[in-house]
């Protein structure tokens, strides 16, 4: 009995959640497919699949999945340059494949290795670009028009120039529903605004939708001239028969299986989407108020199963995501059942309510999707960093500048380059202490070796046993190090050999493997 009065209470908790997360995730699955190039319906396809597969596989009680932003840029670049859809589809597929083995061998370690600087740039240059490629839908040009020139690829600067050409040819239309749409989602997330009960259950996406619907509705009545046409709004396609829904679904060609292309987007797909679901599930663990641990081999498990369908189906891929997951929690989700139900409801939209969705504006996807970027990018994330230090915002700004200028792939490489370089500088600079002090005959300098000593530290080493000048007693202390590379002893024992030549007596302490007499 006490057993079914959970269940009940967790099905009173979650079945709301999953409404609410519903209502978020439905603009947002339209608007990141439209901002990968991609056919509207394979955002939709990639939510109803990150709620019902990977939330039933996942271990996460609070984690919601479905097509993020963060992987928006690598879609883009990927359907570009390997020139169709079903060939894309092979590289979502294989990089599921990808996960599931990064699963079974227990890789979830893989976030830890990112330096969070790279992570936090890599996060707001796609943001950068996510609102770069909104402009021209905010301005009501689509690429069904003349204007298409107007929609910027990835790093395509010579057409992000032609931007400023759109004040000569836009749709008042929408600018009004991009600006209006703009201000309300700045509005929701003032403090007086969450203060209040209904903005828990009404988020601001979906505000946003209707708000641009009714708009467009009152310009074919009223201002005919403003009024968006079909190619202005979603289009999604109307089910008659079930043979017509079979139809919806694009599935891989994998003839292109042994191309090179094919397997360089499907490593770059799964590696992104590994990380930013490792990084979007501790922060959902962070929120969550039960502080369950979730299990993230489980969930890069879980992953790549729902990646490996949407490949076989037409579907974007797909990773955790801190948006509806917060949503979620904050919505009081108390398992995974409220991601399961929110994937049944964007199911069921799709069957049942196709011609409401083909209202919506794109310039109301763009508002979206212009405050989705700029929060991965706001002004306060650079303050923060630069507050940090140059050890910090040098290898996010460096992450940052790569990938607009350069892609992805590029950009992260160059921060993490950055951050190595650092961290050669701080191991050159801790590898040992220096001590000199007199004594009886002569003076003596004492070098005491940290804890670990690497082959990193080898350049601060010798710098050091050179700089010390001639006739001194030398002693080398390694009493405090637990692991001591090879190549430093090479170096102890190099300038063991050549002491006697500028007179200086060397002694060691508790360093194995060199063959001295001394203190050993």
């Amino acid at each position: 009995m006490i057993g079914q009065r959970s269940n009940f209470t967790r099905l009173n908790s979650d079945l709301p959640a999953g409404l609410v997360v519903f209502l978020v995730a439905l603009p947002l699955c339209l608007g990141i497919a439209l901002a990968s190039g991609a056919p509207l319906f394979s955002g939709i396809i990639a939510g109803i699949v990150g709620g019902i597969i990977v939330g039933s596989l996942s271990g996460s009680h609070t984690s919601v999945s479905g097509p993020a932003a963060g992987l928006t840029v690598i879609v883009l670049n990927a359907i570009t340059e390997l020139g169709a859809f079903d060939i894309f589809l092979t590289a979502v597929f294989l990089a599921g494949v990808f996960q599931v083995l990064m699963g079974i061998l227990k890789a979830g370690v893989i976030g830890y290795y990112f330096p969070s600087a790279v992570i936090k740039g890599m996060l707001a240059g796609i943001g950068i670009i996510l609102i770069i490629k909104q402009i021209p839908y905010a301005f009501g040009v689509n690429e069904s028009k003349s204007l298409a020139n107007y929609i910027p690829f990835v790093n395509d600067w010579e057409t992000v120039l032609e931007l400023r050409n759109l004040t000569e040819e836009f749709e008042p239309g929408a600018i009004l529903i991009t600006l209006l749409s703009l201000a309300v989602l700045i509005i929701w997330e003032k403090p007086f605004i969450k203060k209040m009960s209904f903005s828990r259950l009404i988020p601001g996406p979906l505000v946003v939708v209707l708000l641009g619907i009714g708009l467009n509705l009152l310009f074919k009545s009223a201002i005919p001239s403003m009024y968006l046409q079909d190619e202005d709004r979603v289009i999604l396609p109307v089910l008659n028969s079930f043979a017509g829904f079979l139809d919806l679904f694009v599935f891989p060609d994998f003839t292109q299986v042994f191309n090179s292309d094919v397997w360089l987007a499907a490593f770059t797909i799964g590696i992104i989407a590994s990380l930013e679901t490792l990084l979007s599930l501790e922060a959902a663990d962070k929120i969550d108020p039960f502080k369950r641990i979730s299990p993230p081999n489980r969930e890069l498990f879980a992953q790549g199963i729902g990646n490996m369908v949407n490949g076989l189906i037409g579907g974007l891929p797909v990773t955790a995501v801190i948006v509806r997951s917060s949503a979620n929690i904050s919505a009081g989700a108390k398992s995974k059942l409220s991601a399961i139900f929110h994937g049944v409801l964007l199911f069921g939209s799709v069957l049942t309510i196709p011609k409401v969705l083909n209202l919506i504006p794109l310039a109301s996807l763009a508002a979206i999707l212009l405050s989705v970027g700029y929060k991965l990018a706001k002004f306060s994330l650079f303050k923060a960093q630069a507050k940090l230090g140059w050890d910090q915002f040098l290898p996010f700004i460096i992450t940052i500048l790569g990938i607009v200028i350069f892609d992805l792939l590029i950009g992260i490489g160059l921060g993490m380059g950055v951050s190595i370089v650092y961290i050669l500088l701080r191991n050159f600079q801790n590898s040992h202490l220096l001590e000199s002090r007199k004594a009886e005959k002569g003076d003596t300098i004492k070098i005491t070796l940290s804890e670990e000593v690497s082959f990193l530290n080898k350049g601060a080493l010798i710098k050091a046993l050179e700089e010390i000048p001639d006739g001194k007693h030398v002693i080398i202390d390694g009493s405090k190090s637990k692991i001591i590379d090879h190549d430093v002893l090479e170096v102890i024992e190099n300038f063991r050999t050549n002491a006697p030549s500028r007179n200086i007596d060397v002694d060691t302490i508790k360093i194995r493997g060199i063959k001295v007499s001394g203190l050993q």
